[in-house]
């Protein structure tokens, strides 16, 4: 089962500190080249793995679970990367119990 509000949260965190708004992140499931070219604050995929990285630091902080995501290539729908982030955290929040 899903922990109710998790996905909500991780679209707002990353869409934040990609500079973007949810809308453009995830309405039209977007790969990722597509989010790194539309953010003001992305040049390359090292800057999309930090937005990454804070994202997992926001939910390690607020939700007290540690999520690491696998590698994604950049033609990855935004869809799936939320997917693998609650999967991710479903199955650490699961472990920690």
């Amino acid at each position: 089962m899903v922990t109710p509000g998790v996905e909500s949260y991780i679209r707002q965190k990353f869409a934040d500190h990609a500079g973007l708004t949810e809308e453009q992140i995830f309405v039209d499931d977007v790969t990722l080249a597509v989010v790194i070219s539309r953010s003001p604050r992305m040049t390359n995929s090292i800057d999309l793995m930090e937005a990454f990285a804070r994202t997992a630091n926001a939910l390690r902080k607020d939700h007290g679970v540690r999520v690491r995501l696998p590698a994604l290539p950049l033609d990855t729908p935004t869809s799936t990367v939320l997917k693998v982030f609650i999967e991710e955290f479903e199955r650490q929040k699961e472990a920690a119990v």
